[in-house]
């Protein structure tokens, strides 16, 4: 029987610039296999086909996804090997904790002609400089967006009732916890949710969460207290020693999207555009946040102003969407560069190579 894949994003192009979550995904591995190498020389494909086999052998496997290329992933894990393989150039460069022991440094370069690359170089240059202004370009606007997001929110804190607030949260930690207290280390995951790409916002909420047999579904207006309560949830579940996956929201990481409790089988998300989401089986639960914590009316008494705050907002996403779509024409002109001047044979030996390696390791796991 197949395993399972989880598809989830550790990095983002955020309003804070590009965030990156992957220290939290990386801890407990004995093996860590860190590709170097340009575009175009076949990181991403190596660690689909390394993946997809050993989910085909009954394995668990978790794909982190690449926030910049909506058909690239980032990273591969197998949980029950312990093993992983990550893209470790920039933006999102792994520092080894055990160098030789634990992590090892892979280098696909050893696959291209230098002197090809060499006659392109100052196009090269030219691309690298104009996909990294494209990016700064874009962690500026989603910034100004986020800036009239803040404008959005403070309609809804101030018309808050903050200790309904207060009630609501614990009554969930009850809830979830009641007096539960295990014997434990919590195993703590920082992820996202989801992350702005070059075709708009992506999410893997239904993936995540199709084993989870009790869904919280949070509704709500920017303000209304979601990330906070969500916080708030976290902390309690670290307390009591239960394992928790906390999500970050991919367009501020200061803010949280969700929180799965899965050896609890419980999942609470912000279900709100761009990630909205419905009941759709037994299990499912909505919390209305604007119906049980905000002053009634309030939609309507500011309707005008957040009619023109939201316009405002959405242009300024698209926007910044549109410099992420200008990075990846970009990225795809560098990366033929590459590829034509690329031996994928080699690439081929030294996925073999990983290959055997993992198969070792899962020999040796077999008792």
């Amino acid at each position: 029987m197949a395993g399972k894949v989880r598809n989830y994003f550790a990095g983002g192009n955020t309003a804070r610039g590009f965030h990156n979550l992957y220290d939290s995904n990386l801890q407990g591995l004995d093996r860590l296999f860190i590709l170097k190498g340009g575009p175009g020389t076949g990181k991403s494909s190596l660690m689909k086909k390394i993946g997809h086999e050993w989910v085909e052998q009954g394995y668990d496997v978790e794909f982190l996804h690449c926030s910049s290329d909506n058909n690239s992933i980032d990273g591969v894990l197998i949980p029950a090997l312990r093993v992983g393989i990550v893209d470790g150039t920039a933006p999102h460069v792994i520092e080894p904790k055990a160098p030789g022991a634990v992590e090892e440094y892979i280098n696909l370069g050893e696959a291209w002609n230098a002197r090809k690359l060499s006659v392109q170089k100052n196009v090269i240059q030219k691309l690298t400089t104009q996909i990294s202004q494209s990016f700064q370009k874009a962690y500026a606007t989603f910034k100004e967006a986020l800036d009239i997001h803040d404008d959005w929110e403070k309609i809804y804190i101030n018309s808050m009732n903050f200790k309904k607030a207060d009630q609501l949260t614990n009554k969930l930690i009850d809830t979830f916890f009641g007096k539960m207290k295990l014997n434990k280390t919590p195993d703590v995951r920082h992820r996202f949710l989801g992350a702005a790409t070059p075709k708009g916002a992506v999410d893997f909420v239904p993936n995540l969460t199709e084993e989870i047999p009790k869904r919280y579904f949070i509704k709500g207006r920017p303000g209304s207290g979601k990330s906070t309560m969500l916080k708030k949830l976290a902390a309690a579940a670290q307390e009591r020693g239960v394992d928790v996956e906390i999500y970050h929201c991919g367009f501020d990481p200061n803010s949280l999207d969700m929180c799965i409790f899965r050896e609890l089988g419980i999942a609470i998300f912000d279900s709100t555009a761009p990630h909205e989401y419905f009941p759709s089986r037994d299990g499912d639960e909505i919390l209305d946040m604007y119906e049980l914590l905000i002053e009634p009316g309030t939609d309507e008494i500011f309707a005008d102003f957040i009619s023109k705050i939201s316009a405002k907002y959405k242009n300024k996403m698209n926007e910044a969407t549109s410099y992420l779509a200008k990075a990846k024409e970009l990225h795809d002109e560098l990366e033929e560069i590459y590829v034509s001047a690329m031996d994928f044979s080699v690439v081929e030996n030294i996925q073999s190579k990983i290959a055997g390696e993992i198969k070792d390791i899962a020999a040796a796991n077999v008792f």
